[in-house]
């Protein structure tokens, strides 16, 4: 889990090309991105910690299948917007990992609620990045023309 977030962070360099785009009032500041990350992060392997425990190994099979599905599409997420620079191409590709996060909680929720609703400051985050990501392509039509 940690490892995709190191790939993910590595690949997500806040540099001249991000702050010169144009971005909401409403746009967190740079330094909450980290702590938050750390947090769902955190959230993601109590979830599936406590659900492992519980499950019989089809199921293990499906959680791994869900979570390796999930965190690629993380993962792409910051290749497209910052390694490639293509607001454009991320805003299409979150809504597939915005579903990813919905099966996993659904999953999850099945086999422990309290492992699902760990799931939720994840979903939530996302949504608001899909949002935020949204706006920036917006405020910014050549952006992703490059």
């Amino acid at each position: 889990m940690f490892a995709v977030g190191a790939v993910g962070g590595l690949a997500t360099e806040v540099g001249p090309w991000y702050r010169q785009l144009a971005k909401p009032s409403w746009h967190p500041p740079d330094w909450l991105f980290g702590p938050a990350w750390t947090l769902i992060y955190i959230c993601i392997i109590v979830a599936v910690g406590r659900a492992w425990n519980v499950i019989d190994a089809a199921d293990k099979s499906a959680l791994m299948l869900l979570l390796a599905v999930n965190l690629g599409l993380n993962v792409l997420w910051s290749v497209l917007f910052f390694t490639l620079r293509r607001p454009a191409w991320a805003l299409l590709e979150v809504a597939g990992l915005w579903i990813s996060i919905a099966a996993l909680l659904v999953f999850l929720y099945r086999i422990d609620p309290i492992s699902g609703q760990l799931m939720l400051p994840y979903l939530v985050w996302v949504t608001f990045a899909a949002y935020l990501t949204l706006t920036i392509v917006r405020l910014n039509p050549a952006a992703h023309l490059r």
